[in-house]
């Protein structure tokens, strides 16, 4: 199945201040996760951001932030997105049946967000280059269990040109510039 971007939200999951210094390969998933949120914004998919108890683990990184324009935050103490009511109400009320994730941390928010999209109908896309654990059997033990679920792994430009679906457009010269 393709990734429309009239029927898509791209959630981006606890990239907060003092969880990316310490996962492996930050720099990889900051700038991955930073083009999906630019890539959003011009083919107008929505994007949802979450911090997991942001009194403990800070606020969004700025690089982050700076990408994410009016994109709403919103803060949780579930590990799952979907059990925080806020995040639930926010996402429904897009009615939008795909969602592409990637943030931190790949084996605990990331994964049972999936799963709690799973239990709900939605389809999942979890993009594997924009998503990261403290280590890097975590992170593969996250995709491992998500693809043996049904979950559709994809890498970032995947989604991007799935967005896009054509060439030829304004919105596709603004993307070439981004990769």
């Amino acid at each position: 199945m393709l990734i429309r971007a009239n029927n898509s939200v791209l959630v981006v999951i606890d990239m907060q201040e003092r969880l990316v210094p310490a996962m492996n390969s930050p720099a990889k998933t900051l700038k991955n996760s930073s083009t999906l949120l630019k890539a959003a914004s011009i083919t107008q998919v929505p994007a949802l951001l979450t911090e997991q108890n942001p009194n403990g683990l800070g606020s969004t990184v700025s690089e982050i932030r700076k990408v994410a324009g009016q994109s709403p935050v919103l803060s949780k103490l579930h590990f799952s997105c979907m059990a925080d009511p806020t995040f639930a109400k926010a996402l429904t009320s897009l009615n939008r049946r795909q969602a592409v994730l990637c943030g931190i941390e790949a084996h605990i928010c990331v994964v049972q967000t999936a799963a709690s999209l799973i239990e709900e109908d939605y389809e999942i896309f979890v993009v594997s280059d924009a998503i990261t654990s403290r280590t890097s059997e975590n992170k593969n033990a996250c995709l491992t269990r998500l693809n043996a679920a049904g979950v559709s792994i994809v890498i970032t430009e995947m989604v991007i040109f799935e967005w896009l679906g054509q060439a030829g457009t304004s919105a596709f010269k603004e993307i070439l510039m981004l990769i």
